[in-house]
C-alpha cells in the first residue's frame, strides 16, 4: 500500500481555479509548525454536475505543486467512487474513497454471516478496550446482527479494491471506505465488528469514514450533543487502535470525517482528543471553496457581484430540484430564504456578510448557505462568463479561500484558537 500521512485534509475545487490558494493555507500551516497533507477531492457526482473530468483535479493540483514550490506530499482522491464509475479516476488518483453505502443493509448469505459469527467469538462479551469511555457489551446475536448488515457491504469494498490494486499496483493506492452515507450512524461495537470483517477480506484500509451520531450538513455547524459526539469519536479512536493490534490492520489506519467543513463546534474536541491519543485523522471539505468562490465575487463588486446574485435567485427558483440529491446533509427553512428582490438590493458586503459562516454576524443566513452550496451547477452553466470573473479578480477570491481553510478549518483543528 502507500502509507498516508498522520494528517490529511481533504479539499474540493468545484472548477479547478483555487487549488493554489488551497495550497497557501497549507503552507501557512506549516509556517506554525503542523504539517498536513492537502488531499483534493471530487466525486463522480459533483464531476457530471459540472461537466469535468477527473483528470482536471490533478491536473490543477499539480500545477499549483509546481507553482509553488510544495515538496511535501499530496493527493487527489477519487471521492465516493464505486465499481461503475472508478475508471476514468484510475490514472489520476492515489486516494480512494471506496462508497459501499447502498449495500449497507442488503442481507449477506447466512452461511458466510454464521461463517464470520463462529471465527470471531473474541467479539463476544465484555470488551474492555484502552482508551474506551466504558467496556462494550457485544452479545452473539449482536455480532450476527452488525454481520447481517454490514458484510455484503464490506465484501463489495474488498472487489472494489482489488479491482483499483489490480489496475494500479498497490503499492500506488490508498484505500479508505465509507460508510458515512446512510441513515443510521454506526456505534463503535459495530465499528469493531466492521473492522473484523475488513481484514477478513485482507483490505489494507487506511482511513474509514463511518457515520456519527448528529447532524453534518453541509457548509454549517454540526448539530446535535457535543458531549455524545466526544464519546463517540473517543471510542472509535479506541476501536481502531484495537483493531490494528488484534486484526493485523495498517498502523496508519485512521478516522475519516466527512461533510467536515464548518464543524466549528467539533474541532476543539477532536483536537484534543488526537491530542490525547497521539492518533491520525483525515477531515473531507468539498463546498466550502465554491462559496468562498461566491462570496469573494460578491465582495469584489461590478459583474461578479451581479452574476452572485443571478446565482442565488436562480438557485432559488429551483431550491427543491438542487437540494433533492442532498436532501440527507442539508437543512434548509425555505422561509428564511431572502426572496431575490431583495438580495438584489444588497451591497457586496452585504451579501457575502449573509453567506460567509461567521457565527457572530447579524446578517450570517445558514440557509443561503446551505442552498448555494449545493447550488454550484449554477455557476457551471456559465461556463466561461463564471470562471473569467474568478480570474478576473483572483486576487479577492483566492485572499477568501486562503482565509477560510487556514483560519475557520485548519488552525482551530491541529493548533487552536
Amino acid at each position: 500500500m502507500l502509507p498516508i500521512e498522520k494528517f490529511t485534509f481533504g479539499v474540493g475545487d468545484r472548477f479547478a481555479h483555487q487549488a493554489g490558494a488551497q495550497l497557501r493555507a497549507f503552507e501557512q500551516l506549516a509556517n506554525d509548525g503542523v504539517e498536513v497533507t492537502p488531499v483534493w477531492n471530487k466525486s463522480n457526482r459533483e464531476h457530471t454536475f459540472v461537466g469535468s473530468q477527473p483528470q482536471s483535479v490533478y491536473d490543477a493540483a499539480k500545477t499549483a505543486v509546481e507553482e509553488r514550490g510544495w515538496k511535501k506530499p499530496w493527493h487527489i482522491d477519487a471521492d465516493h467512487i464505486q465499481l461503475a464509475t472508478v475508471d476514468p479516476f484510475l490514472p489520476c488518483s492515489d486516494f480512494f474513497t471506496i462508497d459501499v453505502a447502498d449495500s449497507i443493509g442488503k442481507a449477506a448469505s447466512a452461511d458466510d454471516v454464521n461463517a464470520f459469527v463462529e471465527a470471531h467469538g473474541e467479539l463476544i462479551g465484555t470488551l474492555t478496550l484502552d482508551g474506551l469511555s466504558s467496556p462494550l457489551q457485544v452479545s452473539k446475536q449482536d455480532v450476527k446482527r452488525v454481520a447481517q448488515q454490514y458484510l455484503l457491504a464490506v465484501k463489495e469494498a474488498a472487489e472494489i479494491y482489488r479491482y483499483i490494486a489490480a489496475a494500479k499496483g498497490a503499492d500506488h493506492v490508498i484505500a479508505e471506505i465509507s460508510m458515512d452515507e446512510t441513515d443510521n450512524p454506526q456505534t463503535p461495537p459495530e465499528l469493531l465488528v466492521i473492522l473484523a470483517a475488513i481484514a477478513d477480506e485482507k483490505i489494507p484500509v487506511q482511513t474509514i469514514a463511518p457515520k456519527f451520531t448528529g447532524r453534518f450538513n453541509k457548509g454549517v455547524d454540526y448539530v446535535g450533543d457535543l458531549e455524545q459526539f466526544e464519546r463517540e469519536f473517543s471510542d472509535d479512536l479506541a476501536v481502531i487502535s484495537h483493531a490494528v493490534k488484534t486484526y493485523g490492520l495498517p498502523e496508519t489506519l485512521k478516522l475519516s470525517v466527512h461533510s467536515g467543513s464548518d464543524k466549528f463546534s467539533l474541532y476543539p474536541i477532536i483536537r484534543q482528543c488526537l491530542k490525547r491519543t497521539g492518533a491520525g485523522l483525515h477531515l473531507k471539505t468539498a463546498g466550502t471553496t465554491w462559496l468562498e468562490e461566491i462570496i469573494g465575487l460578491a465582495e469584489a463588486g461590478g459583474d461578479g457581484l451581479a452574476l452572485a446574485k443571478e446565482i442565488y435567485s436562480y438557485a432559488l427558483e429551483h431550491v427543491d430540484e438542487f437540494c433533492a440529491p442532498y436532501a440527507s446533509v442539508i437543512d434548509i427553512d425555505k422561509n428564511k430564504l431572502p426572496d431575490a428582490d431583495t438580495v438584489n438590493a444588497w451591497s457586496g458586503p452585504r451579501l457575502a456578510s449573509a453567506i460567509r459562516h461567521l457565527q457572530d454576524n447579524e446578517h450570517f443566513n445558514p440557509h443561503m448557505r446551505q442552498l448555494l452550496h449545493v447550488s454550484f451547477k449554477v455557476a457551471a452553466k456559465q461556463g466561461s462568463r463564471y470562471t473569467d470573473l474568478l480570474k478576473a479578480n483572483e486576487t479577492i477570491v483566492a485572499g477568501e479561500v486562503t482565509k477560510n481553510i487556514y483560519d475557520r478549518h485548519l488552525r482551530p483543528l491541529f493548533v487552536g484558537s
